[in-house]
């Protein structure tokens, strides 16, 4: 699609990682955390039968569950801060454990924060111990960012029924 004749591509608007696992949990545009609604469908898409939509959403539910269990089972790389403790970040109120599939992940990681210079301390721990038991030992909503800086996005783990604990899953009303 191009606009006013120039010819360049209309761009569409891009969701986030955590709105597109959002929608896996619940699809309604109202249950969206950042209280806008999501492009759910292309219109396209839209004019499909029903049944479609159903198995395209149990296809994506499956193969989230397929991730999950690799990433529950896999040990990853968690960069320690400056105190020795697992390094996490804040973004709109979560925070996210980052971890990284290999050394490779990470010094992509660290490249694109601008220190690549520097020598990276990390543990390596199981995915299940890390939404398990880590987080929820962080206070508020938190986590697992795999592979961020990555060139396809990494994936996201998000404080919700079915990847963390029942009592931190925001989708359940767990608070701290």
């Amino acid at each position: 699609m191009t606009t006013g004749g120039d010819h360049i591509p209309e761009q569409q608007p891009r969701r986030s990682r955590l709105e597109d696992l959002w929608v896996l949990v619940d699809p309604s545009p109202e249950s969206l955390p950042v209280g806008k609604p999501a492009q759910t469908a292309k219109p396209e898409r839209a004019a499909q039968p029903l049944e479609s939509e159903d198995a395209r959403l149990r296809t994506t539910r499956r193969d989230f569950a397929v991730l999950l269990g690799e990433f529950r089972r896999t040990a990853v790389l968690v960069p320690l801060d400056g105190n020795g403790d697992l390094w996490s970040a804040d973004q709109n109120g979560v925070r996210w454990i980052c971890a990284f599939s290999d050394e490779e992940a990470l010094a992509r990681f660290a490249r694109a924060r601008g220190d690549a210079g520097r020598e990276w301390a990390y543990r390596t721990v199981l995915g299940a111990r890390l939404l398990d038991v880590m987080v929820p030992l962080l206070p508020g909503p938190a986590g697992v960012a795999l592979d961020a800086g990555s060139e396809d996005g990494g994936m996201l783990f998000p404080p919700v029924a079915g990847i963390v604990p029942d009592a931190v899953a925001v989708d359940l009303g767990g608070t701290r």
